[in-house]
């Protein structure tokens, strides 16, 4: 089969934010090159080179490249969306967060053969008691751990990225057992799955993408907690009768602001809710949109220009 390739130059800061635009018009694979995840992966004796050009550790131009893979018939439509949403993108972040330069490129490339090298790119992760493993990876469990498996579609939140990370920590923080959890904007569906399995009773999820929700699904019963997980294609929950002991949502923070009326109805009081994907200039008016709504901000995270916040309802 053949694809076209479409390459976009960003930095680390970017490259997730460019990655989730693309997987909304690819299931084909998107692919992100940080020369950081290189050096990761040298300093945690997961892959070893016999040769390796000592100028690629020592690139400093900060320039990362996130890869799509699209469809060679579908590519003339999907393209053009891709390039409207990256713009956007840069719009909304007017500055604050260095996306690079956002140049796009693009080739015709034969067969499946990127899949190998895509996968390289990815280790366990490590969380506090979590374990973020892709499902191709054999790792053994040890003592005290939580090991979370995710399928082939990696995009939409690893545990790599701060965003996910930091929601990954205030969520071990939070969760109690028996406790109901609620994540809105679930992506892979690895908040969910390591509540469940860090004690939760059960874990509501919800995402607007299609291939998400499939995506969520997959790795529920990859991880065998189906049972204890109902996926929703869905902007928010739908079940207002619904109420959590914690709600999480990692999005961004232009729709947090958005959402701050409606995420909190479904939060019991006395409750948690986390939210990440904040960057440093957006984080005083998410604040002030969630105590507006009569919540105590309790926890932060920060890492880099990311931030992660906990509320209390009161």
């Amino acid at each position: 089969m053949k694809f076209t390739e479409l390459t976009v130059h960003t930095s680390t800061e970017g490259s997730e934010l460019v990655a989730d635009i693309m997987w909304r018009y690819t299931t084909h694979g998107v692919a992100i090159s940080d020369v950081k995840d290189v050096v990761a992966l040298q300093n945690d004796r997961v892959m070893y080179w016999d040769y390796m050009d000592e100028s690629l550790t020592s690139d400093t131009s900060g320039d990362v490249l996130v890869k799509a893979f699209v469809a060679l018939d579908a590519a003339p439509g999907l393209l053009p969306k891709i390039r409207e949403d990256i713009e956007e993108m840069q719009k909304n972040c007017a500055g604050a967060l260095p996306l690079g330069s956002l140049e796009m490129t693009t080739r015709e490339v034969d067969g499946d053969d990127w899949i190998e090298i895509w996968r390289k790119h990815f280790r366990p992760i490590h969380i506090g008691k979590v374990v973020v493993v892709p499902e191709w990876i054999k790792y053994e469990k040890q003592p005290g751990e939580q090991v979370v498996f995710l399928d082939n579609n990696m995009a939409f939140g690893t545990g790599e990225h701060e965003t996910t990370s930091m929601c990954m920590e205030l969520l071990q923080q939070y969760v109690t057992p028996q406790a109901t959890v609620i994540d809105v904007g679930c992506g892979s569906g690895i908040l969910g799955i390591a509540a469940v399995k860090l004690g939760a009773k059960f874990a509501y999820l919800t995402d607007i993408d299609s291939v998400a929700v499939r995506s969520a699904n997959h790795n529920c019963a990859l991880n065998g907690v189906e049972g204890s997980v109902k996926v929703a294609h869905s902007d928010l929950l739908e079940d207002a009768d619904v109420k959590g002991d914690v709600v999480l949502a990692n999005i961004t923070a232009d729709v947090l602001e958005r959402l701050a009326p409606s995420i909190p109805k479904n939060l019991k009081r006395g409750g948690a809710l986390i939210l990440s994907g904040i960057i440093d200039s957006k984080l005083q008016g998410v604040v002030q949109a969630y105590e507006a709504q009569g919540l105590a901000l309790d926890g932060q995270v920060k890492k880099g220009e990311w931030n992660a916040l906990a509320f209390r309802s009161i």
